[in-house]
């Protein structure tokens, strides 16, 4: 008797286990760059082997290949052959609007920028992941100002998705949860909500944190997972799976573009 007993805990075990990893949220990964030795290859090998799709993101800004409207139809062309991909417009910098056309953007399956490029009230660009190029008279008043800049960003850039959201430049990352203040992660939330814009989990930085997300969940906003790799050495999306399931996200939880090479 007890070895049935025994038989039936441990093929309960197995099912409940495989029950678990059906289960599992299917992920979408629209923050892949194609850098460094990741190719366009790469990508269709890596997706397939770690059952993650992926949205392919393109650079356009000042300072980048892409920084007009005459150069985009050749950069997607590249990829035609690849339905599989969704294709992201990555807007670099604020200028981006008085840069590219509605017609442009709309080429893309969805657009998304950061605030981590913006100029400052002493009209000094700013680029906050670079140490040498981030100016921080006042903590504090850099804060606000980094803030108020996102709001504006969520406000008024014609966007879908909003990613690398709460970044720090290295002096300050240290201190995540001093700076990201209740207050201070009501605003973005607010107007991301507002304007009905996805806020991005993301890989790379591990961010937003999970106070974050549960606010931002609470009030509706959806999200997306994105990895903003800079090469081919990355993998799994794995701050995305521990938070979706430390915050009880769902499928409805999530912003999903649509294919629009796909469904042609």
């Amino acid at each position: 008797m007890k070895k049935y007993s025994l038989i039936i805990f441990l093929l309960s075990s197995f099912i409940l286990m495989s029950c678990t990893d059906t289960n599992e949220l299917p992920i979408t990964d629209l923050h892949i760059h194609l850098k460094g030795n990741f190719k366009i290859e790469d990508a269709v090998q890596k997706s397939k082997k770690e059952n993650i799709k992926y949205g392919i993101a393109i650079n356009c800004g000042v300072g980048f290949p892409v920084h007009n409207d005459n150069q985009i139809d050749s950069v997607l062309l590249t990829l035609k052959d690849y339905p599989q991909f969704f294709l992201g417009m990555q807007a670099e910098g604020r200028e981006w609007v008085n840069i590219f056309s509605e017609e442009s953007m709309n080429k893309f399956d969805y657009v998304f920028t950061d605030g981590m490029t913006f100029t400052d009230a002493k009209g000094r660009r700013n680029r906050i992941w670079i140490k040498e190029e981030t100016w921080i008279d006042n903590e504090e008043e850099f804060m606000d100002y980094l803030v108020n800049t996102i709001v504006s960003i969520l406000n008024n850039e014609p966007i879908n998705i909003y990613v690398n959201p709460t970044f720090l430049p290295s002096q300050m990352s240290g201190r995540y949860d001093h700076f990201w203040t209740e207050e201070r992660m009501d605003k973005v939330i607010q107007a991301a909500k507002d304007n009905n814009i996805a806020i991005e989990i993301n890989n790379r930085y591990r961010i937003p944190s999970v106070a974050f997300i549960t606010k931002a969940k609470k009030e509706g906003v959806k999200f997306t997972v994105g990895t903003n790799n800079m090469d081919e050495h990355f993998s799994g999306a794995k701050y995305a799976k521990q938070v979706i399931k430390k915050c009880k996200l769902t499928q409805a939880d999530f912003y999903l573009p649509v294919n629009k090479r796909a469904v042609k």
